[in-house]
């Protein structure tokens, strides 16, 4: 046991670096942001006062439990905290059970006296260590950032069993699918899906009379997301719901190692869907086949960016109406788009997160490229006339569509919004540039992953959703956490076109444009003379 487990820090030791460090970065920066931005009790009252007269912002936000520093701060980022402990937990937990029997590594673990279990035992005690840290230096961050010390130990509490209930997820996804790749996709699915229930059942609570506070629904206990919320740090303090998360995880690992021990090495309790006896013609290419093998993936991306591009035109309109007279809310939207007006930040804001979803589609397929080589799988298609160059820019090529296919659904969406609420030309113009913009922002991950691929095989995976992650944090959350503005500008998102008056600022497009072309030209430039690094 003791030696899986090293085996296992060593392989994670730089993954887990990052997703630690980037969490309890995201929770000291959430606490300086509201002391910046929302200074007042009384600008903090006004705030949620503002965001609870529309329900459809609640359901991308936390729970509101009161007005201090403290309550408003998880407010704001606990469900992100959350969902970092929890995506870190998943890809470990199916990094190192599925992901090792493809890559041949579990089958001889079990020709040892380790035998089968042992390996799923011992992901559950490194994912749990892993996430004890994790919840111990965010505690120590908000505790360390002057706030009350039972609140932030709650607060690391519930990030910390979040997680280990999503580990618990992610070894049962690792037994139901038969490939890494699909136990990743269902985690991932299952994680969206209970997020989006959490808000759902805030959304549809009954407001306090000081409207400072929300009593939910019971569909949040259907959801881990709605357990951490629950606990109402530097509120009420329960720790009972902070528990439920740290049971399920735990049954649920108990299970799938249950499961483990009755199925055959390399099979999965899902049955793959049958093959067809001959290929397509359209698998002809090598081009064709990496188009076969994203699909499935991209469609869920489009869906990502068809219901973003729907919100952002039905929030527009509302948002107007909500924070008309009311300058706290209208700063801090300001803030996240550069001082547009009020129409044009709605849209910028929402259509953000459109950036990040192409940018995912993106990095995804080229981690594909990764898996395939890692695999060997590669090497069978290189085997044929396909060239190395050839088969990268195949990657590429379906990497960028599917951020011109993730902003096309989003437009599309935000079109038909915009004629349901009789948008004006302007708003129509909004969604085109706006969408256009963020879609290059996306296409810059693509040749950054790719260069990754090419320099760093081994790193391209982690690496290149690392890098998404720090752009995120500094693109959509640095104006609230009140980061100098330069840190906003060296993410993608934070550079990117807007509208003042009639005109488009074009802001660091130009440079979005350049970096494109040139990743794209000196990546499948130095894939010619890179070898294969088929070892993962």
């Amino acid at each position: 046991m003791i030696t899986l487990l090293r085996q296992r820090l060593r392989r994670d030791r730089v993954q887990l670096l990052l997703w630690i460090l980037g969490t309890v970065l995201m929770a000291y920066a959430g606490y300086a942001g509201v002391i910046q931005s929302y200074g007042t009790e009384s600008g903090r009252v006004t705030v949620l006062a503002a965001v609870m007269a529309n329900p459809v912002i609640m359901m991308f936000r936390g729970l509101p439990s009161g007005a201090s520093e403290g309550q408003f701060m998880a407010f704001e980022i606990l469900p992100w905290l959350a969902m970092l402990a929890a995506l870190m937990s998943t890809f470990l937990a199916v990094r190192h059970t599925r992901g090792d029997e493809e890559a041949g590594r579990a089958e001889l673990v079990a020709s040892t006296p380790a035998a089968r279990t042992r390996p799923t035992v011992a992901t559950l005690v490194h994912g749990v260590a892993a996430n004890v840290v994790l919840g111990v230096l965010v505690a120590l961050a908000l505790s360390g950032a002057r706030l009350d010390a039972a609140g932030s130990w709650l607060t690391g509490a519930v990030t910390a069993t979040t997680g280990i209930a999503f580990l618990g997820i992610g070894l049962m996804a690792a037994q139901l699918m038969r490939t890494s790749r699909g136990a990743n996709s269902l985690t991932v699915w299952i994680l969206v899906g209970t997020f989006l229930l959490n808000g759902i059942g805030n959304a549809a609570g009954t407001p306090s009379t000081d409207l400072t506070r929300i009593t939910s629904t019971w569909i949040v206990w259907l959801s881990p997301f709605g357990w951490a919320e629950q606990a109402r740090p530097y509120d009420t303090d329960l720790w009972g719901p902070a528990l439920v998360g740290l049971v399920c995880g735990v049954a649920l690992a108990i299970l799938a190692t249950a499961l483990q021990s009755v199925r055959d090495l390399g099979e999965g309790f899902i049955p793959a869907r049958r093959g067809r006896v001959h290929a397509r013609p359209g698998l002809a290419s090598s081009q064709a086949l990496v188009w076969r093998l994203s699909y499935g993936s991209l469609i869920g991306w489009a869906i990502g960016g068809a219901l973003t591009g729907i919100l952002a035109t039905t929030l527009s309109g509302l948002l107007g109406q909500v924070s008309s007279g009311n300058k706290q809310v209208t700063d801090i939207l300001q803030k996240l788009s550069g001082g547009s007006s009020l129409d044009n930040v709605v849209i910028t804001v929402f259509f953000t997160m459109l950036g990040i979803l192409g940018a995912c589609a993106a990095v995804q397929t080229l981690g594909r490229a990764r898996q395939e080589e890692a695999h060997g799988t590669a090497e069978l298609v290189l085997s044929t006339s396909v060239g190395r160059v050839r088969w990268l820019s195949g990657h590429l090529i379906v990497a960028v569509a599917s951020t011109v296919i993730v902003a096309a659904a989003a437009m599309a969406t935000g079109y038909l919004g915009a004629a349901a609420h009789h948008g004006s030309a302007e708003l129509y113009r909004n969604i085109t540039v706006t969408g256009l913009s963020e879609m290059v922002a996306a296409a810059v991950f693509a040749v950054v992953t790719a260069l990754i691929f090419v320099l760093i095989p081994r790193a391209t995976i982690a690496l290149g959703w690392s890098l998404l992650l720090l752009a995120t944090l500094f693109g959509m959350f640095g104006p609230l956490f009140g980061l100098p503005e330069w840190t906003t500008h060296l993410s993608p998102f934070g550079v990117t076109p807007v509208i003042k008056g009639d005109s488009v600022d074009v802001r660091g497009l130009w440079w979005l444009v350049g970096i494109v072309v040139v990743g794209w030209a000196a990546s499948l430039g130095l894939m010619r003379r890179r070898e294969l690094a088929s070892d993962g």
